[in-house]
């Protein structure tokens, strides 16, 4: 699919994150179960679903036929990003034709001291029809990755780097703000958890909007309930 279709397929809906860590309960290290996920997402009606790894990025597109926005997780010493971090993850994405490539590009300490500038024209001077979402946590990053030339904007990172907490700034206030100043899709993504807050992020200029622990998440659904009826929920 290109990138105008992927585009007209995803624009105004919800994209789902079907993703499991080694540390969570729904990560099962002989086969993954996240195709399972993507299939109840499927049928809820997303358009495309948002994973990470190798794995899950075969076993999601030969369940589902829906277009896949990759990543893969992977820590490095001396790193502050771990979202598809090098060029090692990029190739990995590439090989099973991933759709859109997702990876960090905030401004936090990479590997080696690259810049987030340089990586990215790396990456697109070796893979030139390659189709990138920025994974971004303020809006200088934001506008930075757009002048570096990605396809899409994405709030992911908003309140989990220094700089961003700093900022002090919500994701809806970063969407809004992005979505005037760039003219290239802003994916709303990170901490949605009801629907209204899904038309929030559309209304605000989100181009679409990602949501993963609110659907696929079930350990951190359940403690939001259990939390509620202790009178701790935030």
């Amino acid at each position: 699919m290109k990138k105008q279709e992927l585009f007209d397929v995803i624009k105004g809906n919800v994209i789902v994150s079907c993703q499991a860590l080694p540390d969570e309960p729904l990560y099962v290290e002989e086969k993954s179960i996240m195709y399972l996920m993507a299939r109840a997402a499927k049928q809820a009606g997303t358009p495309a679903i948002r994973t990470n790894s190798v794995r899950d990025v075969v076993a999601i597109k030969e369940e589902t036929g829906l277009p896949i926005i990759g990543l893969i997780k992977a820590n490095y010493d001396n790193s502050d990003v771990y979202i598809t971090p090098t060029m090692k993850e990029v190739d990995q994405l590439v090989e099973v034709n991933t759709d859109i490539i997702a990876l960090d590009c905030t401004f936090s300490k990479r590997l080696n001291d690259t810049s987030i500038n340089t990586f990215i024209r790396e990456i697109k001077e070796k893979y030139p029809d390659i189709v990138l979402m920025a994974d971004i946590s303020t809006y200088e990053e934001g506008v930075n990755a757009y002048k570096c030339g990605v396809d899409l904007v994405g709030t992911t990172m908003n309140g989990y780097t220094e700089q961003s907490i700093d900022a002090n700034i919500t994701n809806l206030e970063l969407v809004s703000k992005l979505s005037k100043e760039i003219s290239i899709p802003v994916i709303a993504e990170g901490r949605i958890h009801y629907p209204n807050q899904v038309r929030e992020m559309l209304d605000a200029g989100a181009f679409a909007v990602v949501v993963g622990g609110a659907i696929t998440r079930p350990l951190e659904i359940a403690k939001r309930f259990i939390d509620a009826a202790k009178g701790e929920l935030k």
